[in-house]
């Protein structure tokens, strides 16, 4: 038994700031992904997966669990990431599967569709995908919202899954699953993540409707919908030096939550045994937020 509530550091949290995108391993404290609590226990046997965002945050817990419970996994993330992606390859390995690393920018069509076909490749094949990179830059109003940031915003969270599921679904065979991260911010925006906000709408929206889509053909598609997560988008422009310091104090658990609380969700969601679960998100966010 665990108590929820101190099982994590809490705020008051250091302030600090890195540049865009950031690194997990120069956060303090350092999230937790699960690297030395997630046991394995053969759900994913022989699976293949390709999730964004693979080197830190949600991606970072969802590619060591997914390593660990049998599956091949490759993952993406911006060139600048690449020293948290060599720990997360090592981490693959070490759970004795293939771990295929491929960096590059989302923002690109043509890459999303070179990062498919790669995967596929190095792969063997492809039956999970895990659209789960995001950009998020706080900025108090919509008026200082440059169009070039607000275009960098919605390539990376709504072009590229787009791109990349597209690429993807030729390859995708009945039983194969996609799995969207979403957000609380979905459902109870915050004025000063406006483009961030709606993008994770629409992620929501998106996990619906291709639900509708592509069931009939055995393909299963569903979200995951974090609160605060301690992650590098918060030290890398996400979040105001205030909010960053009492960040998830707001919540019932009065702490965010770490990578490595939501990974048994996005395990879940890609087990055969998860076989009715399709258009729903799951949410995670520490007693606040919804769904």
């Amino acid at each position: 038994m665990e108590n929820p509530n101190d099982k994590y550091p809490r705020p008051p949290f250091e302030k600090q700031k890195q540049p865009w995108p950031g690194l997990a391993s120069e956060m303090k404290p350092r999230p937790d992904h699960g690297e030395q609590s997630y046991r394995g226990s053969g759900r994913l046997e022989g699976r293949k997966a390709l999730i964004t965002g693979g080197d830190s945050g949600m991606g970072r817990a969802a590619a060591i669990a997914y390593a660990r419970e049998g599956a091949d996994v490759a993952i993406n993330y911006f060139p600048s990431e690449e020293p948290d992606a060599r720990e997360v390859i090592a981490l693959i390995k070490d759970a004795g599967r293939k771990g295929i690393a491929i960096p590059g920018d989302l923002r690109d069509e043509n890459f999303c569709k070179e990062l498919v076909e790669r995967a596929v490749k190095d792969l063997g094949g492809l039956d999970i995908v895990v659209c789960n990179a995001a950009r998020q830059q706080v900025c108090e109003s919509i008026l200082d919202i440059a169009s070039d940031d607000f275009d960098a915003t919605m390539k990376t969270n709504i072009y590229a899954p787009f791109w990349i599921i597209k690429a993807a679904l030729p390859h995708l065979k009945p039983g194969a699953v996609i799995i969207g991260t979403t957000s609380e911010q979905a459902y109870d925006p915050s004025p000063d993540l406006y483009d961030y906000a709606q993008t994770k709408a629409a992620t929501m929206n998106y996990v619906k409707s291709l639900a509708k889509q592509l069931g009939p053909k055995g393909i299963r598609v569903n979200g995951v919908a974090p609160g605060p997560i301690w992650t590098p988008l918060q030290v890398s422009g996400g979040a105001t030096m205030e909010k960053l310091e009492k960040f998830g104090g707001h919540t019932p658990l009065g702490r965010p939550g770490q990578p490595a609380e939501l990974a048994s969700i996005y395990v879940q969601l890609a087990a055969a045994d998860a076989s009715y679960a399709t258009g729903q998100v799951y949410g995670a966010a520490g007693g606040a937020g919804q769904p």
